[in-house]
């Protein structure tokens, strides 16, 4: 799983912040999950 730091926009993997929840990078402390970048469509009622 992969995880986008929210500082650096940079993608970190699940194995690097496992132990220590901080960027490789720039040192920041706030991750939010990589989304697909497929949308899905949903026709309303």
């Amino acid at each position: 799983m992969e995880y986008v730091c929210f500082k650096c926009k940079k993608t970190v993997e699940y194995k690097s912040i496992k132990k220590r929840p901080r960027c490789p990078y720039c040192g920041g402390k706030i991750f939010f999950k990589k989304r697909p970048d497929i949308i899905k469509r949903v026709e309303a009622v």
